[in-house]
């Protein structure tokens, strides 16, 4: 998809369809994160399974969530969409925003390897990248071709100076 028709797909979501309402993140998060059950589950000679694995993962897991909650509450405190699909108020470049430009998303990311990690469903670190990939086309493409159309060089510099993902 070319950048003017991401930005087309954002135009005018104030109200957000079906199709948006559903194609969000923590779906796609959900749908990897039974991928990575059902791998441990049905393919058991493909895991490991050790204390540390289990609590090195959950500890991945709770970082994760504090960052997205960390991110929810910046959000929030700057009074713009949390939401894909929604057109952002302003460019955030506070909080967690100094370090990631997504930190959200670095915060699913981070769900998903502690995941990965808690049930050693070894295989499945092969699911990260493709994550990765369905988030970066899906919502962070569009989203960076939204904030470029509507901040302009004030996008582009925050974009320079702040990576991706960390």
């Amino acid at each position: 998809m070319t950048e003017e028709m991401q930005m087309n797909t954002w135009r005018g979501t104030d109200r957000m369809t079906v199709r948006q309402m559903i194609d969000v993140p923590p779906l796609w998060l959900a749908l990897f994160l039974m991928l990575v059950w059902a791998q441990a589950r049905y393919l058991p000679l493909l895991t490991f399974d050790f204390d540390l694995a289990r609590t090195t993962g959950a500890v991945i897991i709770c970082l994760g969530i504090l960052l997205m909650l960390w991110t929810i509450a910046v959000f929030r405190l700057h009074q713009t969409p949390v939401m894909p699909h929604q057109t952002p108020q302003h460019i955030i470049t506070t909080g967690p925003f100094t370090q990631s430009r997504n930190p959200i998303y670095l915060g699913d990311v981070l769900v998903l390897l502690g995941a990965v990690v808690w049930f050693g469903a070894v295989p499945s670190f092969a699911l990260i990248p493709l994550f990765v990939i369905i988030l970066k086309r899906r919502f962070i493409a569009p989203e960076e071709a939204c904030m470029k159309e509507n901040f302009g060089p004030d996008f582009t510099a925050f974009a320079q100076k702040t990576p991706r993902w960390i």
